[in-house]
């Protein structure tokens, strides 16, 4: 058995030491996406040996979400988490497993996961895109994109296409909300509902407060 505690603060280290990142890609969001996959990982009985450094490192390059290249972020970053584990000599005796972990939790990549740990490391990285937390990394992004908040003609996309690329509500539309129903595991499915039941909530309340 790893001494995971030992491995998780040289994950940290690094990251610490050579991650590029944002408001909505940060340290905590790492951390959150940790703490989701141990979770599901406890209850579909996966192989933490996979899941703690693929969690860890799912984000270790960050391309902008407005880059031309934000489809090859995860493929980037499993390369480089590969060529990491492999100078610290990561007691795994095959870290493909782990970097196919890592590229395939990507949404943008639309790379299907083939094993359980990446499942799960797709569904923990998707967990942390809803609820409270997710509604408020939207939010931020959409800032930093320096999008519109929403279209004052159709707010909530009832009579149009929703368009994220120009507004920030539209991205509830376009992959939020749809989340919760390609979650890979039942333990994720539950956890996301939850979450995507909030982010209902929130829509609903904020119709009531500009469409009066």
């Amino acid at each position: 058995m790893l001494d995971f505690t030992h491995w998780e603060n040289v994950f940290c280290e690094y990251l610490l030491k050579n991650m590029s990142m944002d408001s909505a890609h940060d340290l905590a969001h790492i951390r959150r996406v940790v703490n989701n996959a141990k979770r599901i990982a406890d209850e579909e009985k996966a192989n933490l040996e996979v899941i703690i450094p693929a969690a860890w490192l799912h984000d270790c390059v960050v391309v902008p979400k407005d880059s031309p290249d934000r489809n090859k972020a995860s493929v980037m970053a499993a390369k480089e988490a590969g060529r990491f584990l492999k100078e610290i000599e990561y007691p795994h005796s095959d870290l493909s497993v782990i970097e196919h972990a890592i590229a395939a939790h990507s949404f943008s990549a639309n790379i299907t996961a083939e094993t359980l740990e990446a499942k799960i490391v797709q569904d923990a990285d998707r967990i942390d895109a809803l609820g409270a937390i997710g509604t408020v990394r939207c939010l931020v992004t959409g800032v930093a994109l320096q999008l519109d908040l929403y279209s004052s003609n159709d707010p909530f996309c009832q009579t149009r296409e929703a368009n994220d690329r120009k507004y920030t509500i539209d991205h509830f539309y376009c992959k939020l909300l749809k989340l919760h129903e390609q979650m890979n595991t039942e333990t994720g499915r539950k956890m996301a509902k939850k979450r995507s039941d909030f982010m209902k909530i929130f829509l609903a309340q904020l119709e009531s407060e500009i469409c009066d």
